[in-house]
């Protein structure tokens, strides 16, 4: 187990993850772990971190993938099953690097997905329950037309350079995650099966208006999930509900945060399990 500073790196494989963790160390404390977007970053997450920390009294552990951020680059071009290597292989390790003993993972797109493999995937009790903003289970039609059009803006526009204010390697980064999703092959992709292995409760955060996925998303966890799921879709929301209807995002994940905790008799500030 690694000893955790506020910043800093994890060695993961051959990889250098940048994170940031806010309150009580994981082997103290249940601990909320952030997984970002296709696009995002420890940075991308503005103070949405802290301020689910103070809401909740739990920690947050937020982290970079490799390609993202202030990490590694990643090894381009991605393979179509880079959300499955992140989430069979690299979180299982980065959960035990950090001491983590109780908590849940709060992931958006590409992190709620990551988040629905793990939890489908790995037997792993400490994992409490998951919160998957903006989630893609399967391929829609406008998730790719979307992101055609977003690459479109980054090669045409001061797109890119905005992103390179969060990232090292912004190409690397973009492209990574932009060519995966716009390989013909990865309509294929399909997470669904996951969703029926997953033992412990699900809260849906969706944007009424997400420009990458419709409500079909959530329709498919509430026919494959034998856990409860809580969806909640938000009015004049995209598919970044956390930046675009921050207070009504916080409040809610907060809410099913503390409700999980406290059912565990784990709620916040370090109690034991």
């Amino acid at each position: 187990m690694t000893s955790l500073l506020s910043t800093g790196h994890l060695t993961i494989g051959d990889d250098q993850l940048e994170y940031r963790m806010i309150g009580a160390s994981p082997a103290d404390s249940p601990t909320l772990v952030l997984l970002h977007e296709g696009l995002g970053s420890v940075g991308l997450w503005g103070d949405f971190p802290d301020r689910l920390a103070a809401a909740t009294g739990a920690g947050v552990f937020v982290y970079s993938r490799a390609g993202y951020g202030g990490s590694s680059p990643a090894k381009l071009p991605r393979p179509l099953d880079y959300m499955h290597r992140e989430a069979l292989d690299v979180l299982p390790q980065l959960l035990d690097a950090i001491g983590f003993r109780r908590g849940l993972l709060v992931g958006h797109s590409d992190g709620a997905s990551i988040a629905t493999i793990y939890a489908g995937g790995v037997p792993d009790h400490r994992i409490r329950g998951v919160t998957l903003i903006a989630p893609h289970f399967i391929v829609e039609d406008v998730s790719v037309e979307s992101i055609a059009a977003i690459k479109t803006a980054y090669e045409s526009t001061e797109l890119r350079a905005k992103l390179a204010r969060w990232h090292s390697d912004v190409d690397n980064a973009f492209y990574g995650w932009n060519g995966a999703w716009l390989d013909p092959a990865f309509r294929a992709w399909d997470i669904s099966d996951h969703l029926a292995y997953i033992r412990v409760p699900v809260q849906i955060v969706q944007g009424a208006d997400d420009q990458y996925g419709t409500s079909r998303q959530i329709a498919i966890a509430e026919a494959e999930c034998y856990c409860p799921v809580e969806p909640l879709i938000i009015p004049g929301a995209g598919h970044s509900p956390h930046r675009e209807a921050a207070e009504a995002t916080l409040r809610a994940v907060a809410d099913f945060a503390d409700r999980i905790l406290n059912a565990h008799g784990e709620a916040a500030h370090g109690q034991a399990a």
